[in-house]
């Protein structure tokens, strides 16, 4: 599979070879929803907790007489019909959303996504990006200069503080190394943009 490989001015000045087992693969839409499922619910903490009826403040005082009111039978406010009630099933705070996916199967997810975006021209390469001062107003310069005025996640070999501190304050622009490349982002911000030092990270690691 070959990559574009850009310049400062977003034309093609030539193209990578990068490995067919990592860029090229056919897209398994099954696979890849499964390994982003797996990857948001591994990431909820699960601590959500709700009150049933014996935890709800409440009297224990019976609301009107049984008979007589031509109302219903209520024996006591703490039911899950009232208003202020307990919770039928509540969150207990100790629920686990975790899902196991193997590593094999997340490895081959997160490589059908890269090579989709590769055949849909998502997936750019430039041979180097750094910021010479930590200005977000550069890097925001630098991406318009490349065509991206819309989100993308930059996939460098090495992030250093200028990197760093210069696109934090993008709401449209993630900066990762090649190992915190994760199936969710891919998705999310649809354009990629990495380093030619950091593709051939990312192949060694998938």
């Amino acid at each position: 599979m070959d990559l574009v490989i850009i310049n400062d001015q977003g034309q093609q000045t030539a193209s990578l070879a990068a490995s067919d087992e990592t860029f090229g693969r056919d897209y398994n839409e099954s696979l890849v929803h499964q390994v982003v499922t797996a990857f948001l619910s591994n990431a909820r903490s699960g601590n959500s907790k709700q009150k049933d009826r014996e935890e709800v403040r409440h009297s224990t005082k019976k609301p009107w007489r049984q008979k007589g009111t031509g109302r219903a039978r209520a024996g006591m406010t703490s039911s899950p019909i009232w208003r202020g009630g307990g919770k039928t099933f509540p969150n207990t705070g100790e629920e686990n959303y975790t899902h196991k996916v193997n590593r094999k199967m997340y490895r081959a997810g997160v490589a059908s996504i890269l090579s989709q975006l590769a055949r849909d021209g998502k997936l750019k390469v430039v041979e180097s990006l750094g910021i010479d001062t930590p200005k977000t107003k550069l890097l925001a310069q630098k991406l318009k200069g490349m065509g991206y005025d819309t989100k993308v996640l930059i996939v460098a070999d090495s992030v250093d503080e200028n990197l760093w501190l210069s696109s934090r304050n993008l709401a449209n622009v993630y900066v990762v190394e090649p190992h915190q490349v994760d199936p969710w982002s891919l998705v999310k911000f649809g354009n990629v943009l990495m380093t030619k030092a950091a593709v051939k990270q990312v192949e060694e690691m998938l």
